[in-house]
């Protein structure tokens, strides 16, 4: 199995970033990657993990904290390169990070229909907890006209 290198996003990985995330299916057309990109990196309670074999960029996790509980997003690895324990590598970095910043539990958000994202998690020793999650667009502007709410 090939092993993956994993560093922290340089600002001149914005595009293949956003490739990797568009070749993923993780953007949105509500979400401009490059701002999300920005914004995390811009605060020193965030960061993205970007994994490499070969020279190329295969796996990305967007990852941070409040102070208290940490977040990932955009955990992917490139759909041809799936199946090589990226995945795996790619979390095991983003939780090694939050530990390291001394948070010590880690909350995920999954779309209640991704089933092959939520087994992949479970395998990790993610469980469901018994939470609701609630939403609401606080700039009016920022949402999409027809935006599902999710």
């Amino acid at each position: 199995m090939p092993e993956l290198e994993i560093r922290e996003f340089t600002d001149d990985e914005t595009d293949g970033v956003t490739a990797l995330w568009q070749r993923c299916g993780l953007t949105r057309p509500w979400n401009d990657p490059a701002a999300d990109i920005a914004f995390a990196v811009s605060s020193p309670n965030a960061t993205i993990l970007t994994g490499w074999t070969d020279d190329e960029l295969v796996a990305s996790a967007m990852v941070g904290h409040d102070g208290h509980r940490g977040t990932v997003y955009y955990v992917c690895v490139d759909p041809g390169r799936q199946s090589e324990g990226f995945g795996r590598t790619i979390m095991r970095a983003a939780e090694q990070w939050l530990l390291a910043k001394g948070v010590w539990k880690l909350n995920l958000v999954v779309r209640g229909d991704n089933a092959k994202v939520i087994e992949f998690y479970r395998a990790l020793g993610y469980q469901t907890e018994d939470r609701v999650l609630l939403a609401r667009w606080i700039d009016e502007e920022k949402k999409p006209a027809n935006t599902p709410n999710r």
